[in-house]
């Protein structure tokens, strides 16, 4: 009987998965004599495996990045720095099999922010060459529909019972990686749904921006917008250039938008009240921060045997922040020398050798300028005191700190912040040995190392001369009462914006409980285990998933953003030792050498 594996989700997840299954087949499914290499004979596996993927969207990019989407809808990374690709800066056991970046396989300019449709067929290529890659004997199946349920004994066979098949997929292995999820509301959004029905309004719960109706915004009517992250630019051009409107570039460089007349007037606010940072527009040049330097492994096995669990921000934090301070100080030190008071070699020992509050110090000694100065709380609150007499004063505030961000993100004499990304992408590679860490830090890192590219920002910067966007500020508040939404700030205390629409701009949270994946909620509801965040727990080796007393089940894995092992995406910077790769390699060969064991147990 050929052995059969169950993939849910076939996107890029689910991609990187199968092509690490290709890579370490060969080693650890295929053996010389078993038929899967070509080889004549017969021994382990030789009756081959049957691979299922199951998802109703296609196979490489699923839901998110199907080529089936607005052509509008960028990237929100250059072409140079999107691989599915492994290299040797990936920590893991099975072999490196490189590839092509987007931009050398679409032949664009590297520094080029593509469209999603070009993603999308950048996927379903290296979908299909993964699968022409894979050892023959070794078949892969797409199933176009969602799966429903999985169930089965721990040590037997599991069924996977699929929408509108009568008979379930028979499985010895099933791995989810089920990317974003959609999920149910929440008491708030439950309540503003209400109110919105009562009274003729419309109410936008989170969602995949690409996947909403925004039918029901009517031109020029205000539009209450909360969430000013990425969630939010897709919103922003999909009512604007998506309604017919267009941008027109003077002499001076700046754009200008011209409204088609069908679009609705933006008010946007945020807990932060700014958009994320830009993407920095230059390259870096010269030393790089030798990173980790204070929170590489070591620190994470000393937190990880701590008794008595972690607290983020009294255990981690500290040592996240020195380690984002040091790649800064490195660079600015290095390459801006002429900025600071002090040798690098001085301040680099004091700074190893300090808390807190000496690091401060030491800093305010040897760094004049507040400007070069690495201060992740005004980074995270950058309008923490700032009123304004009006909305419209609000407006040219909001401008010009959008102008200034633009203006630093791109010149290189402020490369220490490009160091900072690099700290970020190291950080981020240890973080997902500790699980579920909180939301507060992936918004911090998106907030910083996931912005728009800078043409959207001068897009959005226009739209608001134009008066097709309105800025609300920071500590953005909402409540429903006299029949309309009302939406207020801290950055104009007692004024209120009104409007009978309100879209809340960023993706759906979707713990295990709320989530509308029913399969994922029954998994909870029979005893899979999940986080204080309400994420699937997962063994952090292989993904292997956990029950509520800490046991790993034996026949099923899970990867993704649903599980308290998510990495920071996908697919990711070439020669950054992606965490999702090394994952997904780390799942791949405990799948296939699972599926072995079987296979030589069923022909003994």
């Amino acid at each position: 009987m050929r052995s059969s594996l169950v993939i849910v989700g076939a996107g890029p997840r689910g991609t990187g998965l199968l092509e690490r299954i290709a890579a370490n087949a060969p080693e650890l499914y295929a053996s010389s004599g078993d038929g899967l290499d070509g080889s004549v004979g017969s021994s382990v596996g030789s009756e081959g495996l049957d691979i299922h993927l199951v998802d109703p969207y296609p196979p490489g990019g699923g839901r998110i990045w199907r080529e089936a989407q607005s052509p509008l809808l960028w990237m929100n990374s250059e072409a140079q720095d999107v691989t599915m690709f492994t290299d040797e800066t990936v920590d893991m056991a099975g072999p490196v099999r490189e590839g092509p970046t987007l931009h050398e396989w679409a032949a664009l300019d590297g520094r080029v922010f593509a469209d999603r449709q070009r993603q999308g067929t950048y996927m379903r290529w290296v979908y299909e060459q993964t699968v022409a890659a894979l050892p023959p004997g070794i078949r892969v199946h797409h199933h176009a529909r969602r799966a429903l349920r999985v169930v089965g004994p721990r040590e037997g066979r599991q069924q996977v019972w699929l929408e509108g098949r009568p008979r379930p997929l028979q499985a010895d292995l099933v791995v989810l990686t089920l990317g974003h999820l959609d999920a149910e509301l929440d008491q708030e959004q439950r309540e503003l749904a209400a109110y919105a029905r009562a009274h003729d309004l419309v109410h936008l719960p989170p969602d995949y921006t690409a996947d909403s109706d925004l039918s029901a915004l009517a031109p020029g009517e205000p539009v209450l917008v909360r969430g000013f992250g990425l969630a939010f630019v897709d919103l922003m051009v999909l009512l604007t250039e998506g309604r017919g409107g267009r941008y027109e570039t003077g002499a001076d460089g700046e754009l200008t938008y011209r409204a088609s007349g069908r679009e609705p007037v933006l008010h946007v606010g945020s807990r932060r009240g700014v958009p994320y940072h830009s993407k920095i527009g230059y390259d870096w040049t010269g030393e790089r921060p030798p990173l980790p330097r204070f929170f590489g492994p070591g620190e994470v096995d000393a937190l990880l045997a701590r008794p008595g669990g972690l607290d983020f921000r009294r255990d981690v934090w500290p040592l996240v922040k020195k380690e984002l301070g040091f790649a800064h100080y490195h660079r600015l030190f290095t390459a801006h020398p002429e900025r600071t008071d002090m040798a690098w070699t001085d301040f680099e020992e004091k700074y190893a050798a300090g808390d807190s509050a000496e690091i401060q110090a030491l800093v305010a000694s040897a760094v004049p300028d507040t400007a070069d100065r690495f201060d992740p709380a005004a980074l995270d609150h950058p309008l923490d005191g700032v009123r304004h007499a009006s909305y419209d004063e609000l407006q040219d505030g909001l401008r010009a700190y959008i102008e200034g961000d633009l203006t630093r993100r791109h010149d290189s004499s402020h490369s220490a912040d490009m160091a900072v990304f690099l700290g970020l992408l190291s950080v981020y590679g240890q973080l997902v040995r500790l699980g579920d860490i909180g939301s507060w830090w992936h918004g911090f890192f998106s907030y910083l190392a996931s912005g728009p590219p800078g043409p959207r920002l001068r897009q959005m910067l226009a739209l608001s001369r134009a008066g097709v966007l309105r800025f609300l500020g920071a500590g953005m508040t909402v409540e429903a009462s006299d029949g309309v939404f009302r939406a207020g700030s801290a950055g104009v205390p007692g004024e209120y914006v009104e409007a009978r629409a309100l879209v809340e701009a960023r993706l759906p949270h979707p713990t295990v409980e709320r989530t509308r994946d029913s399969l994922l909620r029954e998994l909870y509801a029979e005893g899979a285990a999940a986080t204080p965040e309400g994420l699937l727990a997962v063994d952090p080796a292989d993904g292997r998933v956990l029950d509520r007393s800490g046991t790993p089940h034996p026949r099923r894995f899970a990867l993704g953003p649903h599980t308290d092992a998510r990495g920071s995406g996908a697919f990711t910077r070439p020669r950054t030792g992606g965490p999702a790769f090394r994952q997904n390699d780390a799942t791949a060969r405990a799948a296939l050498a699972f599926l072995r064991a079987l296979s030589c147990s069923a022909a003994a």
